[in-house]
């Protein structure tokens, strides 16, 4: 009986030491990022620097694995569930767009930013449901999830007068293309389903920690506490590397941009890492979906996400300069 009392003793010692030094590694993520989490007053502050050739970088973070999402695709034969054919513009859809861009940032990424593995939630025309899309996120243990999609404008209602009886107009109804929007638009998840990403957080970063094992007790509060750091810490994030990717866009390329919203997007909020929704462009509006479907646009959208991922990976990781 005594043996299995000590036994029983050491054992909730040793949780209660990775608890603290799971604790620790988000504590010391955390410390490397401060922004405001005001959506529409986005000011980055200066990452703490330190010199690379004394840290130590086996307690560091380091950025390592990117899940790059291309949005929707053709749906599988027979498949069931969460499925969409996206947005279609005269001549081009959606799915065949993001795929481009995907395949394209992809290379871009594994080419300019050394030891970042590139994971593809699809790589084909098929599509993917959504919860897989998360799964695949997490079961790679991203570091970031980038999802890619073409915005569009659902049709106007026009109501006309053709004519009159007993003096009285008479109206006609008809629905007209609304091709108006134009631009760019980052989303995050919005706040209202926390709850799901608090899930996704507790299920891949704390109960599938391989020093934590299945040891984690949900209602213990040193696990709400490391959820919620978690939370915040993702959060602070996302908004971060969208006004990154928004800058390039608007500074770089000369797009026009609708700015970052909260969105509840059912892959962001499911997938426990900073996560960022880009609307490339107006897949309806005719100048939006030439460039959409143009090398040279194409080539600017990777190359605006690669430079603002070089300075999210810098500020993370705090790299001397």
């Amino acid at each position: 009986m005594m043996n299995n009392l000590i036994a029983s003793s050491q054992h909730k010692k040793q949780i209660i030491l990775m608890k603290n030094k799971t604790l620790k590694r988000l504590i010391y993520g955390l410390s490397a990022f401060v922004i405001s989490l005001s959506l529409f007053s986005f000011k980055s502050i200066d990452p703490i620097k330190k010199d690379t050739v004394t840290r130590n970088t086996d307690s560091g973070f380091k950025l390592r694995t990117i899940i790059i999402d291309a949005g929707h695709g053709v749906r599988p034969a027979g498949a069931v569930g969460h499925f969409s054919p996206g947005a279609k513009g005269t001549y081009s859809f959606e799915r065949n767009v993001t795929l481009a861009i995907a395949l394209k940032l992809q290379t871009a990424i594994e080419k300019e930013l050394n030891g970042i593995k590139v994971v593809l939630t699809r790589s084909t025309d098929e599509d993917v449901s959504w919860p897989r899309r998360s799964e695949i996120a997490n079961e790679n243990k991203g570091d970031l999830f980038i999802s890619l999609h073409c915005n569009s404008l659902a049709d106007r209602t026009v109501r006309e007068v053709v004519g009159h009886r007993h003096h009285k107009p008479i109206y006609h109804t008809t629905t007209v293309p609304d091709r108006s929007g134009k631009g760019v638009l980052l989303l995050v998840y919005g706040t209202w389903r926390a709850k799901e990403e608090e899930k996704a957080i507790k299920q891949t970063q704390i109960e599938d920690d391989s020093e934590m094992n299945s040891t984690v007790d949900p209602n213990d509060p040193e696990t709400m506490i490391l959820i919620n750091e978690y939370k915040t810490k993702f959060r602070k994030q996302s908004i971060h590397l969208a006004n990154l990717i928004n800058t390039e866009f608007v500074d770089t390329d000369g797009r026009k941009s609708e700015g970052i919203r909260e969105q509840g997007v059912l892959v962001l909020c499911h997938s426990a890492m900073p996560s960022v929704l880009v609307e490339t462009g107006y897949i309806n509006n005719p100048d939006d979906e030439d460039y959409l479907n143009s090398e040279k646009g194409q080539n600017e959208i990777v190359d605006s996400i690669v430079r603002a991922l070089k300075n999210y990976k810098d500020e993370v990781e705090q790299v001397s300069k």
